[in-house]
C-alpha cells in the first residue's frame, strides 16, 4: 500500500488498527479493497449484509468485528450515513469542569475587573470551587461568551 495513503489514513483517524483481522474474500484477493481502511471495511461489512444477505455475525467475524460492533456500525450508519462510520472523538466534549456556576462566576468576576487575567481567575476559581482550571481553558471560554 502506498505510504501516503496509510498517512493520509492515519491523519483522518480512519487507519484500521487491525486490518489483519480482515479475512474477507475480497479483501484478500483485490487491490481495491483495502483492509487498512476503516471506512471502507465498516461498509463492506453492512453491504455483505444487507445486499448479499450474510448473517451479521459471519460477516462481522470476516471482517474483524463483534456482531454488536456490526450492530453499532449499523445504528450509526442509517442515522448519520457514510458519515457515521467515521471514527468518532474519544474524551469529553465540552469543558466539564466549566459547570454553570463557575463559568458565571469568571464572567462576573471579568465583568467587574475587566484587568484581571486568565491566571488570577484560575486562582480564585480553585479557592472558590476547589477545582482546577487551566488558564488557556478559561481564555476560551471567556472569549467564546463575548462571542455569542
Amino acid at each position: 500500500m502506498a505510504n501516503t495513503k496509510m498517512q493520509a489514513l492515519k491523519a483522518q483517524g480512519t487507519l484500521n488498527p487491525h486490518p489483519e483481522l480482515v479475512q474477507d474474500e475480497l479483501f484478500v484477493t483485490n487491490d481495491f479493497f483495502d483492509p487498512h481502511d476503516l471506512v471502507q471495511v465498516k461498509y463492506e461489512i453492512l453491504r455483505r449484509v444487507h445486499v448479499d444477505g450474510v448473517p451479521p455475525g459471519k460477516a462481522a467475524q470476516a471482517f474483524g468485528f463483534s456482531r454488536i460492533s456490526f450492530y453499532n456500525m449499523q445504528a450509526a450508519f442509517t442515522r448519520d450515513a457514510l458519515g457515521g462510520l467515521m471514527p468518532k472523538k474519544r474524551g469529553p466534549k465540552h469543558p466539564h469542569k466549566l459547570r454553570d456556576d463557575v463559568q458565571a462566576f469568571l464572567e462576573q468576576s471579568a465583568q467587574e475587573n475587566p484587568s484581571l487575567r486568565a491566571g488570577p481567575l484560575a486562582q480564585l476559581v480553585r479557592e472558590r470551587f476547589n477545582v482546577m482550571i487551566h488558564p488557556r481553558s478559561i481564555q476560551r471560554a471567556l472569549v467564546q461568551k463575548r462571542g455569542r
